[in-house]
């Protein structure tokens, strides 16, 4: 099976979560676990070939392709996702206590975001992918309730800054080198450039130490705690820190030949490692602890990895099986621990050998690989380490190598400071061992993996060389295999100073008073200083919202009407002369020109805010005569259409508003006028001046000469809408979509104000439900009619005018019929589920947009001939557009101008006559 089809597959068991989840409820781990094993397998089954490369087109336009890669790196990281991944969905199907749609759907796109990451090779996918696993990490903390809102904005905040840092390298890589394909990028001789090769490192480096919780961005993880155990370990061993460990050994090799490559690294490595080991030390909850020494242990990936040899590649690689299996049985080993003890706090937890004698010995065994005890898996990775560093080719690596050691030393420190309280003290009473006998089993299967893989390490090598040959650059055969034993020599010295030294400051620290204390209080924290920077960036964009943040309109539009209105001062000087079509005006021009005019000026003077609308919608009939004059059809019948609908619907919201304006003050009227003057002079002369000279725009000649014989239509128009930049238009109707759902959430959250109404007389002329008579009898045939022609419109719209958006709003106008032919406002025919529709829509358009991938890229339209007539999947498309913008219609007519069945029916406030109203004011 090719990669793409195995990556669609686990995609494919993300969709299907949900559905599994509401039939098996917490068992769906059990099946989940199955088909990520199934992943594997079939990865597994390509391995053996070599190193694979795969590619389909994705975003031509921009030659980018949905590319992946399989090498030894790659697998190594692919494993690691997913048989972890496996195993603690197999733990969470016992550590959940109920249905949990929402976590397992989440988990499984942790797995499928962090998988397409390692196989990517493409700087575009690899980019998406990373922030998948921001996003999903985000959910998943945010997941565990109200204590985990803030720690999950904050973890946000860190790693976007990591993503904005790879945004940044992957555009200077793909604008320097001239392609998205990752192996292409990284063999250009682009590396030779010492300044680029510096600002990508460094951009890289940022990425991945947010994403692995390198000082200082080490804050989030131990922050993070608050999720659920199963989210801490997948986490912690194969999904969210190990990207950035990733990240850094697939860029290595480029960036390497730049001097900040590894200072930076091997620095923060260094210092991240010994700061995450005291803090590891120091506290009491076992769940942070292991949190802190996570932090730590990165740090030693994140330093060899910056001494770049084959050797230190060798031993990044083992490390990094080494760390996930010790660290998941940790986690949830802490996780089986709360769940039947009650607690995480070690001081309570004395005695915990006789009360869970096996789980306390699979933490154990967990706790010594960790801190680097023979034969364990994690003694051969740190010795690894510690050979790396030293045997480095310059002199930071012995610098390094002491700073590692001193690590070592604290790791075997905390590691014992956890498990000797466990090992001591008398029983005390836990929760039956036979619900959460999974849990225990995927403990023990990930703390033994560690010791059974120690024992036989040299069957490693398939697994572990090729992985290092990759992250080295160099052929399999340069990198040194693996082995337990390698003779007395400075890294097993240095490796038995640590224990020895580790064991000392354990001992030293159980017997002092810190050990029993509880911790105090710091004023200085790094989640402490994250929150600060968080609130900082709250409070200064509420300070530039308070600079425009007005509930009317003139203040909303007075910033741009003053830019505008100050840029006519600067026209002059890019004043061209009048364009010389401008002296074939034509008589109907003039007329419809004074018809603004007059209908603007009116506008401005009415009283009556009805008076006001029907004034703008004179304004609006004389742009759409003009658009029919100068032959834009098209546009003249949308813009009919659009006049018609928002005058009812300004008319739904005016009904509840008083009838007439607030008096402006003069001084008002002295600085808004000549701003609207001067802003539409503005407007006007820059139309002239930046549009007047030209002709024809290339993109217009274009459309214009092979719109037909590209899509098979002859409106330019549509066809630009839904085939050439259908993009766009899906773009609009998400956008129209949100208004409706915005038009709701408003209503909800703040009902409609009374309504208003003024008393007419008695007579035929005035009485509204006589007049309404004309309506409900025309309405039989009209309604019909408009739907008829609706339909028709939206099916021509590809060869005459017409179109999705045209035929919605016929469609929208009948409704309006159907509403204003009405005795009241409540009408059944209409209620019909509006976001629903408006939803279809986009589902519609985005479902076109797929099948246009089988063509080469998204929402191109596929162009076929049914009984010789021509047909194309735009004209499907067109119908979501007819089915989104038709629910925002109905959206508002719904929520603004009807009483639904089974709602109370909003007060009514009766205004006086308008005589009455002119009498108490007095003479004007």
């Amino acid at each position: 099976m090719s990669l793409v089809l195995i990556l669609a597959a686990t995609w494919a068991l993300v969709a299907l979560t949900p559905l599994l989840s509401r039939f098996l409820g917490r068992a769906v781990g059990w099946p989940l676990a199955a088909g990520l094993l199934a992943v594997a397998a079939l990865l597994a089954a390509r391995r053996p070939e070599g190193d694979i490369t795969e590619a389909v087109q994705w975003i031509p336009a921009l030659d980018v392709a949905f590319g992946l890669r399989l090498n030894g790196l790659g697998f190594l990281f692919a494993g690691l996702v997913l048989i972890i991944g496996a195993i603690v969905l197999i733990y969470s199907a016992s550590y959940k206590s109920a249905r949990a749609t929402g976590f397992f759907t989440t988990m499984m796109a942790f797995a499928a975001a962090m998988l397409t990451l390692v196989l990517a090779d493409d700087l575009v996918v690899l980019f998406v992918a990373w922030e998948l696993t921001t996003i999903a990490s985000f959910l998943l903390i945010l997941g565990s309730g109200e204590s985990g809102r803030r720690p999950a904005t904050r973890t946000l905040l860190v790693t976007a800054v990591g993503g904005q840092a790879l945004l940044a390298a992957v555009i200077l890589i793909a604008v320097r080198t001239g392609t998205t394909e990752l192996t292409a990028a990284l063999g250009h001789d682009a590396w030779n450039d010492t300044g680029f090769t510096s600002a990508v490192a460094v951009l890289i480096a940022v990425a991945a130490m947010t994403k692995s919780a390198q000082f200082p961005f080490h804050s989030w993880l131990p922050d993070a705690m608050v999720a659920p155990a199963p989210v801490s370990a997948y986490l912690h061993a194969a999904a969210m820190v190990k990207a950035g460990i990733f990240l850094l050994m697939v860029f290595s090799p480029a960036v390497s030949a730049a001097v900040v490559w590894p200072i930076l690294l091997i620095t923060v490595g260094v210092i991240t490692t010994i700061m995450g080991a005291v803090f590891a030390l120091r506290t009491k909850d076992i769940k942070q602890l292991f949190a802190y020494s996570t932090v730590s242990q990165l740090g030693l990936l994140v330093a060899v990895i910056g001494i770049g040899t084959p050797l230190a590649m060798k031993a990044a690689s083992i490390h990094v099986l080494a760390h996930g299996l010790f660290k998941a049985a940790g986690f949830m080993a802490v996780g089986l621990i709360e769940k039947r003890a009650g607690t995480r706090d070690v001081r309570e937890l004395r005695g915990l050998r006789r009360s869970m004698p096996w789980d306390t010995a699979m933490l154990v065994l967990a706790a010594a690989s960790m801190a680097g005890l023979p034969p364990l898996l994690g003694f051969i990775s740190k010795e690894a380490i510690l050979d790396a560093m030293i045997s480095a080719p310059f002199g930071l690596g012995w610098i390094a190598a002491a700073g590692v050691v001193l690590g070592a030393a604290l790791t075997v420190a905390y590691s014992l400071r956890l498990v000797l309280p466990l090992l001591t003290g008398r029983p005390f009473a836990v929760a039956p061992w036979r619900e959460t006998w999974p849990m225990s089993g995927a403990v023990t299967v990930t703390a033994s993996a560690g010791l059974l893989l120690g024992l036989v390490v040299p069957v490693l090598d398939r697994l572990v060389v090729p992985a290092a040959a990759e992250a080295a650059r160099v052929p399999a055969s340069k990198v040194p295999g693996l082995a337990l034993w390698h003779g007395i020599g400075p890294p097993l010295l240095a490796s038995v100073l640590a224990i020895a030294v580790g064991a000392v400051i354990a001992v030293l620290y159980l017997r002092s008073e810190h050990a029993e204390a509880d911790a105090e209080e710091r004023a200085f924290t790094a989640v402490g200083a994250v929150q600060a920077t968080l609130d900082s960036i709250i409070a200064a964009g509420r300070r530039v919202g308070d600079l425009t943040r007005s509930d009317t309109p003139a203040g909303n539009l007075a910033v741009p009407l003053v830019l505008i209105a100050a840029s006519a001062f600067a026209l002059p000087g890019l004043w061209r002369g009048m364009p010389e079509h401008v002296a074939d005006i034509q008589l109907v021009d003039s007329l419809l020109l004074a018809m603004t005019g007059l209908g603007t000026f009116a506008m401005m003077r009415a009283r009556s805010r009805l008076a006001a609308l029907v004034l703008l919608t004179v304004v609006g009939f004389a742009l759409v005569l003009w658009f029919f004059a100068l032959g834009a059809s098209d546009v003249a019948l949308t813009q009919l259409l659009v006049e018609i609908l928002t005058v009812v619907v300004i008319v739904l919201v005016l009904k509840r508003l008083p009838r007439e304006f607030d008096r402006e003050s003069r001084r008002r009227r002295a600085v808004a006028v000549p701003i609207a003057l001067l802003s539409g002079v503005a407007a006007t002369a820059a139309v002239l001046t930046f549009s007047g000279h030209r002709d024809l725009a290339e993109a217009g000649r274009f459309f214009l000469e092979e719109a037909e014989g590209l899509t098979g239509g002859t409106n330019v128009v549509n066809t630009i809408l839904v085939d050439f930049r259908a993009l766009d238009t899906l773009g609009e109707l998400v956008v129209l979509a949100l208004t409706a759902v915005a038009i709701v959430a408003l209503l909800d959250a703040r009902p409609l104000a009374s309504r208003r109404i003024t008393p007419v007389a008695t007579s035929v002329v005035e009485d509204p439900q006589r007049n309404a008579l004309f309506m409900r009898d025309s309405g039989w045939i009209l309604i019909p009619l408009m739907g008829i022609i609706s339909v028709y419109a939206l099916m021509r719209g590809h060869n005459a005018p017409g179109g999705g958006f045209i035929s919605a709003l016929i469609g929208a106008a009948a409704i309006i019929l159907i509403y204003l032919a009405s005795h009241n406002d409540r009408v059944p025919s209409l209620e019909r589920p509006y976001l629903a529709i408006s939803g279809a829509g986009i589902l519609i358009a985005v479902v076109m947009g797929l099948v246009g991938l089988a063509e080469g890229a998204f929402l191109n339209p596929i162009h076929g001939e049914v009984l010789g007539v021509h047909v194309s999947t735009a004209i499907i498309f067109d119908v979501g557009v007819y089915l989104a913008v038709f629910g925002v219609i109905l959206t508002a007519i719904n929520r603004l101008g009807m009483t639904r069945t089974g709602e109370v029916t909003p007060a009514v406030i009766v205004e006086p006559p308008a005589e009455s109203v002119a009498n108490q004011e007095g003479p004007r």
